[in-house]
Parts: C-alpha cells; sequence; structure tokens
C-alpha cells in the first residue's frame, strides 16, 4: 500500500492505518483493552493502585528505597484507554529512569467529557505529591507526562498544581494536543495522515467539551509556573505545530525546555515497537527524565 507522506518503513502497517474515531468503537474498544495483559516488560513489577480514588497501574524498578515518579496520562483522544505500549513504555521509563511511573486511568470521553478527565489527573497528582511517603517517592521528584491528549492533560495539571502551590520537578510531552483552535498550518495540511489527522482531531474536540467554553494550553499568555519541560513532536502529524509553538512560548518566557522534532515519523509512531526511530525516541526520553531527577536532586 503505498502512502504519499514519506513516513520511514519501519513503522510497517500503522504508516497506513487510520484508526476509527466514533461513539460506536469507544466500548469495543475499553472491553478489549481491559482483558488485555498490562505488559511492562523485564526487570520492573507492576501492580494496581488507586491515587486519591484514581485507578493506576503503578510500575517500578525490581528494588527497594525511595525513589523518583513519574505521573503518567496516556493518549487516546480523550476517549481510548491506554494501550499496551503505553505500559511498555512506563516499564522502559522506570527501567532506565530508575524511578517509579504511575499510569493513570482516568475517566474517559464522551461519557465522561471536560473538565472530569482532567480532575482525575489531578487529583491523583495531587495525592501522590501529599502522600509521597506511603508510596516510597521523594516528593521533591515527581514529574508529570503524557502522550497525545494526555500531554493536554499533563498542561492542565500543572496550571492546577501551580494554583495550590505545588509544583512538578519536570514535564514531558511526546506529540501533544494543546490547541483547541485548530487553526496551524499543520493542522490544515495533514488531514489525512495514518494514527491521527486534523479529521479525527476535530472529532475529538467535540467529543471532550460537548460545547463548554474551554481555554486549551496554547492560549494561556503566562507560562512561566511551567517546570523544565520536555517536548516531541512527529513529523508528519497534524499535532506538530502547536506544540513546537508552545515549545517555543515556554522559552520565550524563561523555561527551561527541551524540543525534539522527529523525523519520517507520524503520531502516535511508539505503537511501532521494534522501529529503531521509536527506540531512539524513546532513550532519549529515558535520558531526558533521568537528567531531570538529576537536578531536581540536586537542588532539594
Amino acid at each position: 500500500m503505498k502512502n504519499r507522506y514519506p513516513i520511514d518503513r519501519s513503522f510497517g502497517v500503522y504508516a497506513h492505518f487510520r484508526p476509527p474515531f466514533g461513539r460506536w468503537v469507544f466500548g469495543l474498544s475499553a472491553a478489549v483493552l481491559g482483558l488485555l495483559p498490562k505488559s511492562v516488560g523485564k526487570g520492573v513489577r507492576a501492580e494496581r493502585v488507586r491515587l486519591g480514588g484514581v485507578p493506576a497501574l503503578c510500575v517500578r524498578p525490581q528494588t527497594e528505597g525511595v525513589l523518583p515518579a513519574l505521573i503518567y496520562f496516556h493518549g487516546g483522544g480523550f476517549a481510548f484507554k491506554a494501550a499496551g505500549y503505553h505500559y511498555r513504555n512506563a516499564g522502559m521509563y522506570a527501567g532506565g529512569a530508575s524511578c517509579a511511573v504511575f499510569v493513570v486511568d482516568y475517566s474517559l470521553a464522551p461519557k465522561h467529557p471536560y473538565p472530569q478527565p482532567e480532575e482525575d489527573c489531578f487529583a491523583a497528582y495531587r495525592f501522590a505529591a501529599e502522600h509521597a511517603g506511603e508510596w516510597r517517592i521523594d516528593a521533591s521528584r515527581i514529574a508529570l507526562g503524557g502522550d497525545s491528549a494526555g500531554g493536554c492533560l499533563a498542561a492542565e495539571v500543572v496550571r492546577r498544581a501551580a494554583e495550590v502551590g505545588l509544583r512538578p520537578c519536570f514535564l514531558q510531552l511526546i506529540y501533544p494536543v494543546l490547541d483547541a483552535r485548530m487553526q496551524t498550518d499543520s493542522m490544515r495540511t495533514f488531514t489525512d495522515t495514518p494514527m491521527w489527522n486534523a479529521r479525527l482531531n476535530a472529532k475529538m474536540w467535540d467529543y471532550y467539551l460537548q460545547g463548554q467554553k474551554y481555554r486549551s494550553p496554547a492560549e494561556w499568555e503566562d507560562v512561566r509556573f511551567f517546570p523544565p519541560t520536555y517536548i516531541e513532536t512527529a513529523q508528519f502529524d497534524c499535532l506538530h505545530d502547536e506544540a513546537a509553538a508552545f515549545a517555543e512560548k515556554l522559552h520565550s518566557q524563561g523555561v527551561a525546555v527541551e524540543y525534539k522534532r522527529t523525523e519520517g515519523t507520524m503520531h502516535g509512531f511508539d505503537i511501532a515497537r521494534r522501529s529503531p526511530l521509536t527506540l531512539r525516541a524513546l532513550a532519549g526520553r529515558v535520558d531526558a527524565l533521568r537528567a531531570a531527577f538529576r537536578s531536581a536532586q540536586l537542588r532539594s
């Protein structure tokens, strides 16, 4: 099958896949993903937990002692549960950066529209921060992260945390959703790209907001409260420009930001777990996490 975008061949069938995104598929997907085993890889262990009433999967290295932590909000258009690759990535982050990773199982649209998913994510982070000792994590070294729609939720949690005097030590955003206005050049250009595109993105916002007023992170004027941030984009992704613009906004306001633009990639390329480009990107994220935790430890 030909693809009019020069996406790297290592992504295989995913370079041609355009997922269904309608109400009929959400329930079926939730049932299937809920039954699949949560494989996190070797050298780490996983257990189901609750953070302030919000379910999550906690992944930890096979070591004892107090660890830094990453509170992670998975992608899926605000409507799908975490996929297998989210759990595999969590295992790589936990093992590679020697940290605990909590993959938060937040409420999903359209049954639970904005602001419920955001409320769940903030509640999970706040509980982890305020009860760090119970989870054997270092309260001064808690990072937030998210991919796609989860990136939007992570940014929202940073804002809400600042309002109550909490501040994560680091933020990791992977091809994030950040702008509900959908007016960037990449949004106008990539209307039929595989894995995600502007048409699906418009449906996503409709399902999530359901007519409610909302100011997305890209519309915030002051972002100086953000912690050091790592932002990664995919080349052939309608979300590319809004993430790149957000990185520039953070930089212009004095926030330490590392911006990585991957080439030959489409949105959600993590799903191709054996692709050299995926492995390279994952290694870069682990390096960034490790460096952030080290810096936070030196500051504390």
